[in-house]
């Protein structure tokens, strides 16, 4: 592709951070009206290459031109000045203001409400979003606060949008709106990036694809030209991993019951009712639902991260625990590799900690679950989303604990770390755990669950393990 008709074009671009090159030698051309997919593995320099085309990162070397235009991207207000807004994995608004307030940030002149209001109506008017100005951004769900995200990027005048990995928090329906939001956007003339790690995604909904692999570009072809095997061998360097399946086994005795449970979150509101229901020892029990409808909370309490607001959960207290918001829950990015390691089961040790016993241990499990790290004392927060996500799950699983309940536990994995995690889970069931999971990814719970349970507004049912079935019991079809 040439960059005479590209919105975006970044050439040869260099970045090291410390100890670690993110990029050596990437380019990617993104051509006006068009959607492009940015494919690779964790670590692969995705997010940092469309950082520095949004001017949260200087390269150390290369070109960035914009309409031809050789430029200097100094911060993200310059990328804004030439029409480039940014849609991050993790949300920027604060959940205190509303989303005309969260629109108005970053805007010029006084804050005059009615003109905010009615400049968010224009735009969803334009793409075919449903958004409440005056609605608390705190309250609204995750598709909600991307589709925030999205209008106060296009509210600052971006006509090229880059989303990273947008649909990873996304209910099926809810990720096929935004997908088709974005063809709708580039048919007006907007140009989309989109980083993400779902081939069927990609060649659905893209024009373009750039594949890069170690920080260098290593494919640049149009979407008519590839196919999902291309693709995947050009993102790990050889074949597609192979899908994990293994035989269903027998469950075993019980081993975590909630009964007549009700869970209220934060803010005091009822999520989870009077929910009743067993977990076996060797058997994975998957949990389904739309965003919003209590699966959240049910396994925070199950987990005994959140109270019962009634209602009594039963069973082993020894829990391993991969929390959704892995920023949040489960990391402190100025911490090292060791130290994240360390803090298993956090306020529960007592005197000194052995640290040269840690750092064993962190450094044989770097390399058993492919943690791409220079080293243990690496701080997490340099590592990529995906690097960061196998720590977590490395730390849960590695004591071997009889209960092990995950959220989203591949959000952010490339193809072949995707396959890694379902075998790790797999394979906790297989030794006799019992696994709880929940996935915005329904396919995925699908292939991973043994039984299969569906929240609706806070209320809990088995259902078949049938997409069908799982599918109009999330929107409360009988």
């Amino acid at each position: 592709m040439t960059t005479s008709s590209a919105a975006l074009a970044l050439e040869n671009i260099a970045r090291r951070f410390g100890r670690v090159r993110a990029l050596d030698d990437a380019s990617i051309v993104v051509r006006d009206g068009t959607v492009h997919a940015l494919l690779g593995e964790n670590g692969a320099g995705k997010t940092t290459l469309m950082r520095i085309a949004f001017g949260l990162v200087r390269p150390d070397a290369g070109t960035i031109r914009v309409h031809s235009r050789t430029v200097t991207l100094a911060s993200p207000s310059a990328a804004i000045a030439l029409g480039i807004g940014m849609v991050h994995q993790h949300f920027s608004s604060i959940p205190a203001l509303t989303v005309a307030e969260n629109v108005a940030l970053g805007g010029h002149g006084a804050y005059r409400v009615e003109r905010v209001r009615a400049r968010v109506r224009e735009i969803c008017g334009l793409v075919g979003f449903a958004l409440d100005p005056d609605a608390r951004a705190g309250d609204l769900s995750v598709g909600a606060q991307q589709r925030l995200e999205i209008v106060k990027a296009l509210s600052h005048g971006a006509r090229t949008l880059i989303l990273d990995e947008p649909t990873a928090v996304l209910a099926p329906r809810e990720a096929d709106d935004l997908l088709a939001m974005l063809r709708r956007f580039s048919g007006t003339g907007g140009t989309v990036v989109l980083i993400t790690h779902k081939l069927p995604e990609a060649l659905a909904i893209a024009d373009d694809v750039t594949v890069l692999r170690h920080g260098r570009t290593v494919l640049a072809e149009s979407v008519a030209n590839v196919d999902s095997v291309t693709l995947a061998k050009a993102m790990i360097g050889g074949a597609p991993p192979v899908e994990v399946r293994r035989e269903r086994t027998e469950p075993g005795p019980v081993v975590l019951s909630a009964r007549e449970l009700t869970v209220s979150d934060a803010r005091g509101v009822m999520r989870a009712r009077d929910v009743s229901l067993d977990v076996r020892s060797g058997e994975v029990l998957g949990v389904a639902g739309v965003d919003g409808a209590g699966q959240h909370e049910l396994l925070l309490c199950l987990a005994g991260r959140l109270p019962a607001t009634a209602g009594r959960v039963e069973g082993s207290t020894t829990i391993g625990f991969v929390p959704e918001d892995r920023h949040r829950d489960a990391l402190i990015l100025d911490f090292d590799v060791a130290e994240n390691l360390a803090l298993q089961d956090a306020g529960s040790a007592r005197w000194r900690l052995a640290w040269p016993r840690i750092r064993a241990r962190a450094a044989a499990i770097l390399t058993e679950y492919d943690v791409r790290a220079p080293s243990t004392d690496t701080m997490v927060g340099t590592l990529s989303g995906g690097n960061q996500q196998k720590l977590v799950l490395a730390r849960e699983l590695e004591p071997k604990p009889p209960v092990v309940i995950v959220e989203n536990p591949t959000r952010g994995l490339d193809i072949a770390a995707t396959a890694a995690v379902h075998d790790r889970l797999l394979g906790a069931r297989d030794s006799g755990a019992a696994v709880v999971i929940y996935s915005s990814d329904l396919d995925e719970v699908l292939a991973l669950a043994d039984r299969l349970i569906v929240m609706f507004e806070g209320h809990a049912r088995e259902v078949p393990l049938d997409r069908d079935a799982a599918g109009r019991a999330m929107l409360g079809a009988a």
